[in-house]
C-alpha cells in the first residue's frame, strides 16, 4: 500500500511541476501556489524516504521522477553564473515595510553602493526617505512609492496601476551613457483566492510598458507576482528579467528573515544584465533586489 501510495503522489507532484500553466486559476489559489513552486521539490527526498521504507525499487524510481523534472525546470536557476563584465548602472529595489522604524538604516545599507534605488511602503518624512535624501541628489517621490538617483531625473510623473490612487511612478534618469526610462510600482497583493485586483493591476502595467516607446525601459518594484507565478508571463517578455539573466540562485525576497518567494523585481530592456542578487536583510521585512546593468 505505501509503494502504490508513493507512485501515486510522485506521479500528481510531477504532473504538477511540469504542467502548473495548465492547472486552472481556481479562483485564486493556483497563482499562489506557483509563487512557492521551487519548494514543491522538498517532497521529493520525503517521496524517496517512504519508498525505502517500503523497500520498493519501483517506488524509488517513481520518487526520482518528480525529482528529474524539478531539476530540468530549476537546475540551471542554481547552477546559473552571473555573467559579469564592464557595468554602467547599478540598481535595486526595496519594500521598506510601512511600520518599519529601522528603515532608515534598512536603505541606508542597500543603497550606499547603487546609483538608483526605488523604495515602496514609504512613509511621507519617514527615517527612509530622510536617509534617501542625504544620499541621493535626485528624487521623486509619490505617495507610498519613489525613486532616488545620483543622475538627474526629468519627465516624473505618478501613475495609477488600476488602484485608484498613484502607488508608482514613470521617470527618465540621464546617465552619462544615455536616458532610461525608470518605472516603479506598488502592485496590488496577491493572497489564496484574492488575487483579482493583482491581475488587473499586472494587466495595467503591460499595457504601460507596451505604450512606451523608449529605447531603455527599466522596471523597478514590489509587482506582489513571483518569478514562477502566471502572472509574470504579463511582464516577461516584453522584459528581461534581471535575476534570471544574471543572477545567482532564486534570489527569494520575502519574508527576509527566511525568504520563500520573490515579489521583488528588477525587469529590464535595451540594457544588459551583468550581475543581480539580493541584499541582506537590514530591518525591512523584504529583502532588497540588486542588479548590475551595461547600457
Amino acid at each position: 500500500m505505501l509503494s502504490r501510495v508513493v507512485v501515486i503522489v510522485s506521479a500528481v507532484v510531477a504532473a504538477a511541476l511540469a504542467g502548473h500553466a495548465l492547472i486552472p486559476a481556481f479562483g485564486g489559489f493556483t497563482p499562489v501556489l506557483e509563487s512557492m513552486l521551487p519548494w514543491v521539490g522538498l517532497a521529493v527526498p520525503l517521496l524517496l524516504l517512504l519508498a525505502a521504507l517500503a523497500r520498493s525499487t519501483v517506488a524509488a524510481v517513481a520518487a526520482l521522477v518528480p525529482g528529474l523534472v524539478w531539476a530540468a525546470m530549476f537546475g540551471s536557476t542554481l547552477l546559473a553564473t552571473p555573467p559579469g563584465g564592464r557595468s554602467d548602472l547599478a540598481v535595486g529595489t526595496v519594500n521598506v515595510g510601512v511600520r518599519n522604524n529601522a528603515s532608515g538604516e534598512a536603505v541606508r545599507q542597500i543603497a550606499q553602493d547603487l546609483d538608483l534605488l526605488a523604495a515602496q511602503e514609504l512613509t511621507a518624512g519617514g527615517p527612509a526617505a530622510k536617509q534617501l535624501n542625504k544620499m541621493f541628489r535626485y528624487r521623486y517621490p509619490v505617495s507610498t512609492v519613489g525613486l532616488w538617483s545620483r543622475y538627474p531625473i526629468s519627465d516624473a510623473r505618478p501613475l495609477d496601476v488600476g488602484l485608484g490612487w498613484p502607488r508608482a511612478l514613470r521617470a527618465v534618469v540621464s546617465t552619462p551613457k544615455g536616458k532610461v526610462t525608470v518605472y516603479v510600482m506598488h502592485l496590488a497583493s496577491a493572497r489564496p483566492g484574492q488575487t483579482t485586483t493583482r491581475d488587473a493591476s499586472l494587466a495595467r502595467a503591460r499595457k504601460l510598458i507596451d505604450a512606451d516607446r523608449s529605447k531603455r525601459i527599466l522596471l523597478l518594484g514590489d509587482l506582489n507576482t513571483a518569478t514562477t507565478d502566471r502572472g509574470m508571463r504579463g511582464l516577461t517578455p516584453p522584459l528581461v528579467d534581471a535575476q534570471r539573466v544574471a543572477g545567482d540562485g532564486f534570489g527569494f525576497t520575502w519574508p527576509a528573515a527566511f525568504p520563500i518567494t520573490r515579489p521583488d523585481h528588477i525587469l529590464f530592456r535595451g540594457m544588459t544584465a551583468t550581475k543581480a542578487g539580493v541584499a541582506p536583510a537590514t530591518g525591512s521585512d523584504h529583502r532588497a533586489a540588486i542588479a548590475s546593468l551595461r547600457l
